[in-house]
């Protein structure tokens, strides 16, 4: 006998599966790259290049990007409008993590489409109108600039807070709704896992973001020199 399955159903779990991922992997891909930051602009800019250059880029960009984005944000406003949140009742560690799920969700869907109209394609007014696309060699100073204004970079900071939280719980309610982790003490140590998966992101996001305003971020800045030139060919050094 087929099996049926409701539209409802089928729309929930490919929001969950595109939330993994087309989005996850942007996201590990989008703070690796962020990253370079902490060595200096030649490296950042580099970086940036590199995927400048990847082939069907523009492909990669809509399928892989744009489209699963717009769906999962768009389906993850109306999942949040339908939730009715009971932490005021009931505060169980799960009501709570359920709650900042959909609040984030929420946060993520402003976020991201501030994110994209700026650093995408230079659009919003009164920032700098220049895109880090198409603008590769000048990607680190373009965002140090705007970095210099101190609410763009504490919302850019949230931003990638709420990111790290809602894609790491995200990993847990994959692999619980999916029956991936069955038993309550897995469940326990994947909730465990993704929180620290979480602080991590965290920590990366945040480090790479202070390092367009001050070299290495946070971090000694012993540890963040940035690449020497290569002495000139012919030369003697003594």
């Amino acid at each position: 006998m087929a099996i049926k399955f409701s539209k409802t159903f089928l729309l929930r779990k490919l929001h969950q599966l595109t939330g993994i991922v087309p989005l996850g992997l942007f996201f590990f891909v989008h703070m690796f790259t962020n990253a370079a930051a902490m060595n200096g602009a030649a490296l950042f800019n580099k970086k940036v290049q590199e995927i400048h250059d990847l082939p069907f880029l523009l492909f990669i960009e809509v399928f892989g990007i744009f489209l699963p984005l717009v769906f999962h944000s768009v389906y993850g406003v109306i999942i949040a409008a339908e939730s009715k949140s009971n932490v005021l009742n009931y505060g169980y560690g799960r009501n709570w993590f359920y709650f900042m799920q959909r609040a984030t969700g929420i946060f993520l869907f402003l976020f991201i489409l501030f994110h994209l109209l700026h650093f995408r394609f230079g659009l919003i007014p009164g920032l700098t109108m220049k895109a880090v696309a198409g603008n590769a060699d000048q990607a680190y100073s373009i965002i140090a600039g705007d970095f210099q204004i101190t609410w763009l970079l504490i919302v850019y900071i949230l931003g990638v807070l709420a990111t790290a939280w809602h894609l790491a719980y995200g990993f847990f309610l994959f692999a619980v709704d999916w029956g991936l982790v069955i038993g309550e003490n897995a469940q326990r140590w994947l909730l465990r896992g993704c929180m620290g998966l979480a602080l991590g992101l965290s920590v990366v996001g945040v480090n790479a973001a202070v390092a367009f305003v001050r070299p290495c971020g946070l971090m000694p800045q012993v540890l963040c020199e940035e690449p020497k030139k290569a002495a000139p060919s012919g030369s003697v050094k003594f």
